[in-house]
């Protein structure tokens, strides 16, 4: 008997903003010096909160978010911040330890 699966989608498991915060924070600390891979959490945050609304706040359409937060995407900075100001977190810069 064959076992069916389906693919993992880590939006469907961000049901709080706790949750968010903390995949978030995971994202950026297994990152290392990899930026798609943030990027692809922001494009995880952004399905689970809902794009079309992120959308309409980033003043960006919903084709273009969906095209630049994907692993093929290679967003601006500037789509980066707007992303991320428009799910209510901010860009930040500190010293390595």
């Amino acid at each position: 008997m064959a076992i069916k699966t389906t693919r993992w989608d880590s939006a469907k498991h961000l049901q709080t903003e706790d949750d968010i915060k903390f995949y978030l924070e995971a994202c950026l600390e297994e990152a290392g010096d990899d930026p798609a891979f943030i990027v692809h959490a922001l494009g995880v945050v952004a399905r689970a909160k809902n794009m079309s609304q992120l959308a309409r706040d980033t003043g960006l359409t919903r084709e273009g978010l969906y095209k630049a937060l994907s692993p093929e995407g290679n967003p601006t900075f500037s789509t980066v911040a707007k992303v991320a100001k428009a799910l209510s977190y901010q860009l930040t810069v500190q010293p390595t330890p």
